[in-house]
């Protein structure tokens, strides 16, 4: 073991003051099967290793994401990696170039263990114990937050007021109003429609690229075009990381616009938006869940979903039947409440409730027929009128439900039908607004405004939880604390019991044991 070890550590020793090592990237662990030991990769390169004074090393092992037992580089991770080593970026907590002298100073003596030259653990969340005593928010941990600050430079005085204490604030919003207050704050608001510029201008310099597509041109050139730009684009933004936009752009790739562009390479913009049947191969264990069905044609839209024609073409249509399905909820909720006043034991509905709690319109229809069967008329109301009342109401808002369900399947039948006719007149140029414009841009958009979101979300619920650390200092629980103990002894006392010092309790009563 010994011998081993000395001969790997001249081996080592010897490439490194040959300066043949350019970097080392250390990688996270459980990323292959058969070993869950982080892995690294070792950049050798022999050009101008006589002048090399250092190894650029990178600490990449908290860029990963869960892929079922193991972990995986996202596209967001490997971009980052390659970047920052092509470039030699010296980030904290992430890279920096080492000089040789360190690697091989008696501290380390040519151990290349990537932790021993870059800390990349996370600061602690130190607490004050100063202010869970004597109350307050550290001002130390307002300023860690100085990053926000500097974009919305007077938010801080609307999130925090001084307490009277020096280095220490007190909340100006209660807690469930953090957010709000930083939604409608107008630093914030230009923030955000600054992110929506730039959108706008990527998306403007791109959309004759995407509605340019033609047959047979090259999937992975068009994506990389859009996405080394959208890192660009966004490189100067503050608090927002570009390449958690990358990601969000590589992710909806992935899961959509890839297939589209490739549709469109392979077929041509008029035949890949047709409707076609679905797959349904038992053999193959291959069945599609149709995107619109009309009577028993089932239809697969691959491009342009049923939905994006409804939004363009059909909103007032949508609209109504919208209408129709809250006339719908409004019915079946009078129906459940009406069922549940007069159901149970001993009422109306008790005869015509079934196993499961429901009320069918063929027992009420039964019921009511075998009351006047048995009883005459004149008897029958007097005796029953209340349970014959019941259940007509009952039968009337069964009705009523199904009336309400049947107009809103009518209602989207026809559409559905208007939407399938509507396929076949489609343009070109509409086809491409549709899936350019109404598709892909939409949800790009969407993407990165959430983004923006769980930035706002992010600095919210840091505010609150500051607010909840120290919201109740030390004395202010002992005062608390004190009332309560009072109010029970009060309690307790009228009831004849009393707290001994030594906090036994006694009985103080005729009983005798």
């Amino acid at each position: 073991m010994s011998a081993h070890y000395n001969k790997e550590a001249d081996i080592r020793r010897n490439i490194i003051q040959r300066g043949l090592i350019k970097g080392i990237i250390g990688l996270p662990p459980n990323l292959f099967y058969g070993t869950g030991i982080p892995a690294c990769i070792l950049v050798i390169d022999k050009e101008n290793a006589h002048v090399r004074s250092g190894i650029f090393m990178i600490d990449a092992s908290k860029g990963f994401v869960k892929d079922g037992n193991k972990n995986r580089l996202r596209a967001q991770d490997i971009h980052k990696i390659v970047d920052v080593f092509n470039r030699q970026l010296e980030l904290p907590r992430y890279s920096r170039m080492v000089p040789v002298a360190e690697i091989a100073g008696p501290a380390n003596d040519y151990n290349l263990n990537i932790p021993r030259y870059i800390d990349a653990s996370e600061p602690e969340d130190l607490h004050d114990l100063d202010a869970h005593l004597n109350g307050g928010i550290p001002a130390r941990d307002i300023d860690a937050l100085a990053a926000y600050w500097r974009v919305f430079p007077s938010l801080r005085d609307e999130l925090f007021q001084t307490n009277g204490r020096p280095g220490y604030s007190e909340p100006k919003v209660a807690p469930q109003q953090v957010k709000p207050t930083i939604l409608a704050h107008r630093e914030f608001t230009a923030y955000a429609d600054c992110v929506a510029a730039l959108f706008a201008t990527w998306r403007k310099s791109h959309e004759p690229l995407l509605k340019g597509i033609q047959v047979n041109d090259i999937p992975k050139q068009i994506i990389h075009t859009l996405s080394e730009d959208l890192l660009v684009r966004f490189a100067d933004l503050p608090l927002l990381n570009r390449y958690d936009l990358y990601q969000r752009l590589m992710d909806y790739w992935s899961d959509v616009m890839q297939d589209d562009v490739y549709l469109i390479a392979a077929d041509g913009w008029v035949e890949a938006a047709r409707p076609r049947g679905i797959i349904d191969d038992p053999e193959r264990k291959i069945k599609e869940t149709p995107d619109l069905t009309i009577g028993r044609r089932k239809y697969k839209m691959d491009l342009i979903p049923p939905a994006l024609i409804v939004a363009r073409y059909f909103a007032a249509e949508q609209a109504a039947i919208d209408d129709l399905q809250a006339q719908q909820e409004a019915a079946a909720r009078a129906l459940e409440e009406f069922v549940e006043e007069h159901s149970g034991e001993e009422g109306p509905l008790e005869d015509v409730t079934n196993d499961k709690g429901k009320v069918t319109k063929g027992a009420v229809r039964e019921q009511l027929r075998q009351l006047r069967t048995d009883q005459g008329q004149l008897t029958f109301e007097a005796e029953n009128g209340d349970e014959l009342e019941v259940l007509e109401k009952c039968l009337a808002l069964i009705d009523a439900e199904a009336g309400a369900a049947r107009a809103v399947k009518d209602a989207q039948a026809e559409l559905d039908a208007k939407v399938l006719a509507h396929y076949a007149g489609l343009t070109e140029a509409e086809i491409k607004t549709l899936v350019v414009a109404d598709k892909w841009f939409a949800a790009i958009q969407t993407a990165i405004e959430g983004e923006v979101q769980r930035l706002t979300q992010q600095l919210a619920a840091r505010v609150r939880q500051l607010d909840e650390r120290y919201a109740h200092p030390l004395p202010a629980l002992e005062q608390e604390v004190e009332a309560l103990s009072a109010k029970v002894e009060g309690h307790l006392n009228r009831m004849g019991l009393h707290w001994a010092e030594h906090g036994a309790m006694h009985l103080e009563s005729a009983l005798h044991l």
